[in-house]
């Protein structure tokens, strides 16, 4: 056994206390086979311990098989009410912008404010069922108008401000939005952009728009937020109950093949499975103050949002999270008291680099958790964080997916932190690692991330899909009748689990797979390495590995340091780790959401066409490599 980062201190206290109380166990382990075994009973717990409004009927989980299953036919809710259960004095959403300006809000203000969008939109012609749509900055109109669609039972869908035309626009033509939210400005690393001749065009192809909705004072043809909600006056509170299957929010995949697949997600069950994550996983509650640093384009945004279903208050931030300084949001952390801190592997891989020392130069008492996801966190960020950030803090690295838009694997704030290591299984779900054959494998064997149990927050279904071809595709050919994830794990003798990246970028090497973040945990040991990227070849009827380098300000890949990754790849992984060919590249492709894509660089070296190059933030860094001759 590893020697724990972090012990958790007594936990009588703790939500998830109550849970195994109630479920009558001990340890993590009873209580995972107990949710998975007990489903519908655990769900319900879930429902009523959270003290979600509305109700679940008699009838408990339909079907054992993912494309048939129903949770809670009966069930009668809105989640708003859930959303915005508590006293009205209560400041619930705090939004911070780059250039440090500052808004809060009141439950109360963002009760009144919620239901005059409702209003609004019922004006325009929206109805249950109807879709809107948003591309916007981080800020509370936002999460406003989510609000006021979901109360109506329309579905919301967003993309961040800073997508470009043709990226919104393969999103937005597929679902036929009626009314659209936009940013015409925003700030980022101290330049203000300017939106509205995208807005223009991406207006301009969508003929299904009945109104256009502006945010901030920034002249423009479209309606103002403000304007709009001054002129909606409700005549009392509205709420349109529906199923627990009624759809509430599409999210879009950001693969590099096709157009982004449109995933219709159950509004309830996004909000259940935010709600099992956040109480007992990772101990959010009541009045607490949770900020997860995201864009509105990611399902992180979403998650954050169901934050205000635990009666905590969310913290939202728009720009660059190292401008003016690095240490931007641990001024935030420090001025607004924050709780919970949450930010993506590659921010801390940035910090540990820029070797930034918080515990030095903030005060955060009151921080209990720090996540992290986007990326696997390696060993020297977890380390860089008990170091440097925060000691007794529960750092929990989380993993899952817009899928599913929640997480397959988090933490557990009663049990120990060990470094590089997911702590737990998420509950209710039956989270296995399975070989090429279908078999679980052994611990500290890799394999594929898969799911044998049914739960809230599987996709409805995907848009323009009938007769389910794509979702079929996307996630049930490999292994028949089991969720497949794309995730390359393997399971610890500590219950944990390490992700070695994306199976479909996982590297053959003489018949052995390896996983990229074996290599890029050891590569970016280095201080000369920025970052690190690597790909298969098709070489000479097999493949080999070649590895591309980013390198830090001022320094070049030498023929000594090359030899130096060399070595240590073979000492601290294995002679198939070497790669065959340590390039330097200027840059890498990343999604909207800041992730790698090496399917993409691997697709350009192996002469494969990229189709989508919409679902990437900066698809110019793929011409580097489309004109190398390996």
């Amino acid at each position: 056994m590893e020697r724990a980062l972090w012990q958790p201190a007594s936990s009588n206290d703790l939500a998830i206390s109550g849970l195994q109380k109630y479920a009558q166990v001990s340890d993590y382990q009873s209580l995972h086979k107990w949710s998975i075994d007990n489903k519908e009973a655990f769900w319900r717990f879930v429902f009523e311990d959270s003290g979600v409004f509305g109700s679940l009927g008699s009838q408990g989980v339909i079907g054992e098989h993912f494309l048939d299953s129903r949770f809670f036919p009966e069930a009668k809710l809105n989640i708003v009410e859930t959303l915005l259960k508590g006293e009205d004095e209560q400041i619930v959403i705090t939004e911070i912008g780059e250039n440090g300006e500052k808004r809060e809000f009141s439950r109360g203000q963002v009760r009144r404010i919620a239901n005059q969008v409702a209003f609004g939109l019922q004006e325009i012609g929206v109805k249950e069922g109807d879709v809107v749509s948003a591309i916007v900055a981080n800020v509370a109109e936002t999460a406003f108008f989510a609000l006021g669609a979901l109360k109506i039972g329309a579905i919301f869908s967003s993309t961040s401000a800073d997508f470009g035309s043709a990226t919104v626009l393969d999103r937005f033509e597929q679902i036929k939005p009626k009314v659209l939210l936009v940013t015409t400005k925003y700030q980022y690393n101290g330049k203000e952009i300017d939106c509205l001749e995208k807005i223009a065009e991406i207006v301009s192809q969508l003929p299904t728009l009945q109104k256009v909705i502006a945010i901030g004072a920034h002249k423009s043809p479209y309606t103002s937020f403000d304007d709009w909600i001054a002129a909606s006056s409700p005549q009392g509170e509205i709420s349109i109950q529906g199923g627990f299957d009624r759809p509430g929010f599409i999210l879009f995949s950001s693969g590099t093949t096709g157009k982004p697949k449109c995933i219709v997600h159950s509004a309830a069950g996004v909000m259940l499975k935010a709600l099992s994550e956040q109480r007992y996983h990772l101990e959010i509650k009541p009045k607490d103050k949770v900020f997860y640093f995201t864009t509105c384009g990611w399902m992180m945004w979403n998650w954050l949002f169901m934050g205000l279903a635990t009666g905590a208050e969310i913290v939202l931030y728009d720009g660059n999270p190292l401008y003016p300084t690095p240490k931007r949001l641990f001024d935030i952390a420090e001025e607004n008291e924050l709780t919970f801190l949450g930010v993506s592997a590659k921010y801390i891989d940035s910090i540990r680099k820029l070797e930034l020392q918080p515990k030095e130069s903030h005060k955060l008492a009151k921080l209990r958790t720090i996540a992290s996801t986007g990326s696997p966190l390696n060993p020297e960020g977890f380390n860089f964080i008990y170091e440097n950030v925060a000691s007794d803090a529960h750092l929990a690295s989380i993993s899952g997916g817009t899928d599913i838009c929640g997480c397959f694997m988090l933490g557990a704030p009663n049990l120990p932190v060990y470094s590089g290591q997911i702590q737990v299984p998420a509950l209710g779900l039956d989270v296995q690692v399975y070989s090429d054959e279908g078999e679980v494998v052994d611990v500290g064997v890799k394999g594929e991330l898969v799911c044998r149990s049914v739960f809230p927050s599987v996709p409805l279904y995907f848009w323009d899909d009938p007769d389910d071809a794509k979702f079929r595709s996307a996630y049930f050919e490999r292994f028949a009748g089991v969720w497949t994830h794309g995730d390359y794990v393997e399971k610890t003798l500590e219950g944990g689990y390490i992700v070695q990246g994306r199976s479909d970028a996982t590297l053959n090497a003489s018949g052995v797979r390896i996983g990229t973040a074996e290599i890029y945990r050891i590569t970016e040991e280095f201080a000369e390495v920025v970052e690190s990227l690597a790909i298969a070849q098709k070489w000479d009827g097999d493949t080999r590995v070649v590895l591309f380098v980013k390198m830090a300000n001022g320094k070049e890949l030498t023929e000594e340091l090359t030899n130096q990754i060399k070595s240590a790849l073979r000492t601290k992984a294995s002679p198939r780790h070497v790669p065959a060919l340590i390039l330097q590249a200027p840059e890498f492709p990343r999604t909207k959401s800041n992730k790698l894509v090496e399917i993409a660089v691997a697709n350009e070296i192996n002469k494969v066409e990229n189709t989508n190059l919409g679902s990437l933030a900066n698809p110019e860094t793929l011409d580097w490599f489309k004109d190398l001759n390996l």
